[in-house]
């Protein structure tokens, strides 16, 4: 009896030690809770709920590298906390003034070998960042990292909307995995991505009627790679690093970084309802400036002929034509495209720069990343990822007052391609130019980390509308998506807001546009990028609504504060944006049948607004607005169409 009691209480003693070594904690509200877990010989876990109810289940950690196996066998050691409390301003983003507040986690594990990994979380109100820090490993000052174990474990009743990582190595001259596959909306779990090889950040998933998660990473640069996550297994996803075939095979899919170090943050965002996953700051939260520049780098509206008008658009007379289309609109820059060093010249340019900063409009011009890589043809080329030649490409830009530079097709999430990434940014702040990339992977907080950098496609953008009616016909559902996904953790250089009924350039063939005028209206506040290069026409000038142009002679690019009010990803979306004192509010409707909107918004309480709306014919009417006490809306929006307010 002796020896059974003292085995249970021995027992007893091993369970209470084991469960001190278990952590928790909350957000700064107490509704978000991260539970750390030792989980014996399969590792350390970590899981969240929200308000009780669980979003993400018991998920691994860690990760396999050349100095030490931290992927099984790991304990929790001991763990530290810190309050976090910071504010940042920021004018590329969704919000201008930013106040963090989070609550911080360290944990120490240890693994089989005595090793020790630490992993550092943050949890503010809605937002989990975490990463792992490996110190230095005795006389070993570097490590090579094989493969993470993290992952995220979904409920079983957990629905996705997620774009599929590409094959690469293929799509336009070998130019892919570039970010712009198609989303499916509230697929199963275990349906297998288009090309089995996961799906690109940012992942949505809605767990049943609890809530939503927004899977992430931000804090990339030259010392990682671009992660994705992997197809699920019985609701696990992992991060998945690069394939080896990307960018013709050139790079390791290894990252490697000096030690001690960190990896960059893997993010979520949890809600009950959408609102935290559009309005959330934590890709830039976590972050901090990678150098200072001494520039002061503006923003503003561009136009650019490539869009609608395509190649044979890159000459002197038709880019004199949209410098004075910008001009017209009293748009800051105009945006020269492929071709131009062929077509122009470097001589002729000269004259055209001079020529549009006549009028009041600055350049950017396209480069393509390499050519090393791919079998891009379209120049200039072969400039960008040289360092020697891309300094001396930059000083001939500074000295002609080009303000900025879109870099395309980049095909790679690598190491060696992220360096390349800041290599051209260090450089082109050094020149005091801006940039922009196309072609290209999810940017990563890179807002806050680069002063220069200003926007990134890595998304199915603007040009598939002129290439294919499919993606005209769905346009409307895609553009309810990205104020959700894509958009909401960083900016997107997507290249909209069409004017032209015909996608091409005499507006009378091509692809048939099926959204209505003020939905394309819409889409210039829904769309978040500092700099926006808008689809906008010459002929616009004459055969577009006189209402349409005044609107978009007076949009701006930059945003003090972004507000969520209703919306499902795919179906519709009601968002408002604040610029100095104006506020704009944007709906759009991508469902088959009238949608019925009855919100309300205070802070336009007792206004008087201008309301851009679709009339019967879907033809766009501005009318006056009183704004009842409460600041209560109500209004039917038809399918394909859109509404804007603005105060």
């Amino acid at each position: 009896m002796k020896k059974k009691l003292k085995t249970t209480l021995a027992l007893l003693v091993m369970a209470m030690a084991s469960m001190a070594q278990n952590v928790e904690m909350t957000g700064p509200d107490g509704r978000l809770r991260l539970k750390v877990v030792n989980e014996g010989e399969t590792g350390v876990s970590y899981s969240v709920t929200y308000d009780g109810k669980q979003m993400v289940d018991a998920s691994p950690l860690g990760m396999k590298t050349n100095v030490g196996d931290f992927s099984s066998g790991l304990k929790l050691v001991k763990h530290e906390t810190a309050q976090i409390d910071t504010t940042y301003q920021l004018t590329r983003i969704k919000t201008s003034q930013v106040h963090y507040q989070a609550n911080e986690l360290v944990c120490h594990l240890s693994n089989a070998q005595g090793q020790s990994l630490s992993v550092t979380f943050r949890i503010s109100c809605n937002d989990i960042a975490f990463r792992y820090t490996l110190p230095r490993q005795g006389e070993t000052g570097s490590v090579r990292v094989m493969e993470e174990s993290t992952g995220f474990h979904f409920p079983q009743q957990t629905t996705t909307f997620l774009c599929p990582q590409s094959d690469a190595m293929i799509g336009w001259k070998r130019t892919k995995p570039s970010y712009e596959e198609e989303y499916k909306a509230d697929a199963p779990m275990n349906e297998r991505s288009q090309y089995g090889h996961g799906y690109t950040f940012p992942c949505l998933f809605r767990v049943g009627d609890d809530g939503w998660v927004l899977v992430s990473e931000t804090g990339v640069d030259s010392r990682y790679c671009g992660s994705h996550l992997s197809d699920a297994n019985n609701g696990l996803y992992r991060i998945a690093f690069p394939m080896p075939e990307e960018n013709n095979g050139n790079g390791t899919v290894e990252p490697a970084f000096s030690l001690p170090g960190s990896t960059p943050w893997r993010t979520l965002t949890v809600g009950a309802t959408l609102k935290p996953i559009v309005e959330t700051t934590v890709a830039w939260d976590v972050v901090t400036p990678r150098y200072e520049t001494k520039h002061d780098y503006r923003f503003g509206r561009s136009t650019w002929s490539w869009i609608l008008w395509q190649d044979n658009s890159i000459n002197y007379d038709d880019q004199v034509r949209f410098i004075d289309l910008a001009a017209e609109m009293g748009y800051e820059y105009v945006l020269i495209d492929a071709w131009w060093d062929k077509n122009i010249g470097y001589e002729r340019m000269e004259q055209l720069i001079a020529y549009a900063q006549s009028k009041k409009v600055d350049v950017f011009l396209w480069y393509s990343s390499s050519g090393y890589w791919n079998d891009i043809t379209q120049s200039p080329t072969n400039k960008m990822d040289n360092a020697i030649i891309r300094k001396q490409e930059m000083r001939w830009m500074q000295k002609l007052g080009v303000k900025g530079i879109k870099v395309d097709f980049w095909g790679g999430d690598k190491q060696e391609t992220m360096r390349l990434y800041e290599d051209v940014l260090s450089d082109a702040d050094d020149h005091g130019l801006m940039v922009i990339f196309h072609g290209c992977t999810l940017p990563r907080g890179w807002e806050r980390m680069y002063p220069n950098y200003v926007g990134s496609e890595a998304v199915l953008a603007s040009e598939n509308l002129i290439f294919q009616q499919h993606f005209c016909d769905n346009e409307a559902f895609n553009a309810c998506l990205h104020p959700f996904i894509r958009n909401t953790v960083g900016c997107m250089e997507f290249g909209g807001t069409f004017l032209n009924k015909r996608l091409n350039r005499g507006n009378d063939g091509g692809s048939i546009r099926k959204t209505s005028d003020v939905f394309q209206l819409a889409t210039a506040v829904l769309f978040q990028n500092p700099i926006q290069n808008f689809a906008l026409a010459p002929n616009n000038l004459t055969d577009a609504p006189q209402i349409c142009l005044d609107f978009m002679k007076q949009i701006p690019t930059t945003w003090d504060e972004t507000r969520f009010i209703e919306g499902y990803p795919g179906k519709y979306i009601v968002l408002a944006r604040r610029h100095g004192d104006k506020w704009y509010l944007a709906a759009i409707n991508a469902m088959e049948e009238p949608l019925k909107l009855k919100f309300s918004f205070p802070e336009l309480s007792g206004s008087t607004v201008s309301a851009y709306t679709d009339d019967k014919k879907m033809q766009p009417q501005l009318k006056t607005q009183k704004i009842k006490e409460k600041g209560e809306f109500q209004l039917t929006v038809q399918p394909l169409g859109g509404a804007v307010w603005v105060k």
